[in-house]
């Protein structure tokens, strides 16, 4: 295969990925059609399961996995750069009500999207969201251990975080408004606080 033909099929494979990732943010899993993905990919139907030969379900497990690493990377820009963590929550949440806002109230994020709908009914896709889940947690957990959370507090700690913003992120949906992930924001810096024993 030529440079440009493997630069091509990489270009094709990234759209069928992005487009995947957005409907399935935007429409949920089940709402989502292969033939919606191909359209907003602008790619032949039958690319998709060239580069996903298991169809909506491997191409779902992938967007999951690389939406995931995304906001892995995401959790340690907005955070690390506060030594205060206390701060750095408050400060994730109130930057996580601006993105609600901006994607006009959208879930923008695809890992809990999938995660409601198939948690009970595919193993596959419920264990990659899950391995997601936790990798954020484990992340942040050793960012309030660095800071003097002691363990295992720390991931407790952490897991209360992240549950708080993706349940304020669904009523936030739910009510168009950011005020739920603001509320939620306080209450996640409390815990922090808490759980630094006050300071």
């Amino acid at each position: 295969m030529s440079d440009g033909k493997a630069t091509s099929t990489h270009e094709t494979r990234r759209r069928i990925l992005n487009a995947g990732t957005e409907l399935f943010r935007r429409r949920g899993y089940t709402g989502t059609g292969m033939k919606q993905i191909a359209e907003a990919a602008g790619a032949p139907f039958g690319s998709i399961y060239h580069f996903f030969p298991g169809g909506k379900a491997q191409l779902a497990e992938e967007v999951v996995r690389t939406s995931g690493a995304v906001y892995l990377g995401l959790i340690s820009a907005l955070m690390t750069p506060y030594e205060d963590r206390v701060a750095a929550t408050a400060e994730a949440f109130t930057a996580a009500a601006g993105t609600l806002a901006e994607l006009d109230f959208a879930d923008p994020c695809p890992i809990a999207t999938v995660a409601m709908e198939v948690a009970s009914t595919d193993e596959t896709l419920r264990q990659a969201t899950s391995e997601v889940f936790d990798s954020w947690i484990g992340q942040l957990a050793g960012y309030y251990a660095q800071g003097g959370v002691p363990e295992p507090a720390a991931r407790e700690t952490a897991s209360s975080v992240v549950a708080l913003l993706e349940g304020a992120f669904m009523l936030g949906r739910a009510a168009r408004s950011t005020a739920p992930v603001l509320a939620a924001g306080h209450a996640a810096a409390a815990i922090v606080r808490a759980a630094l024993g006050g300071r």
